[in-house]
């Protein structure tokens, strides 16, 4: 059997989140609660004995979410039922364990995104304090041993107050705000549960009101405690930023999650009896693009590629030539359109690239008034590039003008 063990405690009603269901088993970016937390314990170099205590209710569902993220570990594993309070159902989850174990940790499954580095310091905390003796080396009369938090420093300036009125300003420099797991010889802390009159804000609370001494360790900001419906947003995002950078999408925040991926690609060929119109903007002197609209070939592409993240069709069905209402259309038109649509869809514009493909009219000078022109009907980012085909094909001989788009779009 394992020398060290975690009691899991996910047995809370979650009442402040609001959301209706046992907290541990509400989903964070897909995923449970219960489920983020548990499986960071199996990633612990040393075996762990892990108990989950879980709301009487649920204890078949509980049993089955453990065995489906332990895996092989499952051996190591036990689910029993919560008590009427906290207090009661850590007593709960230390009572199944064996006597063998020397460390217990005891977390929050409400603190899911808590990293293993900090299981790690907790374990080795406790392990080099010695049963019996304080940090001092006076001995320690009732024989708990040593108990020891994760903390963090309080940031904050810290008010004591009358009612609405500041009375006074707190010395935060001996303050820390206490995270999970907290840890602890298993023997004290049973005793000192066992001795405990009432229920305490934390199980050091417990520990030290039965004469126990507790010690920090750093804390880790990740191990916050989702209470609130902003903390499950917040959750939510640090786990769609970690996916991105895992994926190497570089800057956090650059890809989105849910990112869908369109293609549009259009052709004109040059009419020198009307008006050059190349990604929203006129180019005096140049042969137009023949077309029913203005032929503007840069814009249809983009409106195509939007259409087709969107799973939303095409330009020519959505804004065909056999209707009136599009005739001699400029280009913004039918991108501002494709843009409604997807609105209506539920998505929004996430960033778009054009590549143009031709020898007429040269657009480098003005690429940054096309991205601008672009981005304003878009409503996000637009990136433009120009190539040739060097001699090649329609457009290299100067018959016409291709342009290819490629958009990303997300739910709203």
């Amino acid at each position: 059997m394992a020398a060290r063990a975690v009691v899991v405690v996910a047995a809370g009603s979650g009442t402040r989140l609001g959301i209706g269901t046992a907290k541990a088993f509400v989903p964070v970016a897909g995923e449970l609660m219960l489920a983020r937390a548990l499986r960071t314990l199996f990633t612990l170099a040393e075996p762990t004995t892990v108990v989950v205590v879980a709301p009487a209710d649920r204890l078949d569902e509980c049993r089955a979410l453990v065995a489906a993220v332990a895996g092989a570990a499952v051996g190591y594993t036990a689910v029993v039922p919560g008590g009427a309070d906290r207090h009661a159902s850590v007593q709960a989850g230390l009572a199944v364990l064996p006597d063998s174990v020397q460390a217990v940790l005891v977390h929050d499954a409400a603190r899911c995104l808590t990293p293993a580095s900090q299981f790690e310091r907790v374990f080795a905390a406790v392990a080099s304090g010695s049963v019996g003796a304080l940090p001092d080396g006076r001995a320690d009369a009732d024989g708990l041993g040593v108990g020891v938090v994760p903390a963090l420093p309080v940031v904050d300036t810290v008010k004591r107050v009358e009612g609405d009125r500041v009375v006074g300003t707190v010395d935060r420099s001996a303050l820390v705000g206490v995270q999970t797991p907290q840890g602890f010889p298993l023997a004290g802390l049973r005793r000192a549960y066992a001795l405990a009159e009432q229920a305490e804000t934390d199980d050091a609370g417990v520990f030290q009101a039965a004469g126990g001494t507790v010690r920090t360790v750093a804390g880790d900001a990740d191990a916050f405690k989702i209470t609130t419906r902003w903390d499950l947003g917040r959750a939510e995002a640090l786990v769609a930023e970690r996916a991105a950078l895992a994926a190497g999408a570089g800057a956090a925040g650059s890809v989105l999650p849910d990112v869908r991926i369109g293609l549009g690609i259009d052709v004109h060929a040059f009419d020198p009896d009307v008006p050059c119109r190349v990604g929203m903007l006129d180019f005096p002197g140049e042969p137009g693009l023949s077309g029913h609209s203005d032929g503007d070939a840069v814009a249809h592409a983009v409106c195509d590629a939007l259409l087709s993240a969107g799973g939303l069709g095409d330009i020519g069905g959505r804004f065909g030539t056999a209707d009136p209402r599009y005739a001699g259309a400029a280009g913004d038109v039918f991108v501002r359109g494709a843009v409604g649509l997807l609105l209506d869809a539920g998505l929004v514009p996430v960033r778009v690239t054009v590549q143009v493909i031709g020898n007429r009219p040269r657009i480098g000078a003005r690429r940054g008034e096309m991205e601008d022109a672009l981005a304003a009907a878009v409503g996000a980012p637009v990136a433009v590039s120009g190539t040739t085909t060097d001699g090649l094909g329609a457009t290299g001989r100067g018959d016409g003008l291709a342009a290819i788009a490629t958009a990303l779009v997300r739910p709203r």
